[in-house]
């Protein structure tokens, strides 16, 4: 199990994640509405990381652009 920091940019004019020591960025192109941001998030969190969707979890900061992320 790893757990990480993640920092949110929701309306972004792409979809990317770079990773800065400690924390991984997140830019997406969803809004922050309906959960619409946090299911972009893990999609491109599970690309990034070559894990399966299913994998990933938002620990805390569900409805915040700081977001505390675990990988099983």
């Amino acid at each position: 199990m790893i757990r990480f920091y993640v920092q949110v940019k929701t309306n972004a004019s792409k979809n990317e994640v770079q990773q800065r020591n400690d924390v991984v960025h997140v830019w997406v192109r969803a809004q922050a509405r309906e959960g619409q941001a946090n299911e972009k998030v893990i999609e491109l969190l599970a690309k990034f990381f070559q894990v399966e969707k299913s994998q990933i979890f938002i620990v805390s900061g569900e409805k915040s652009k700081q977001k505390i992320v675990e990988i099983l």
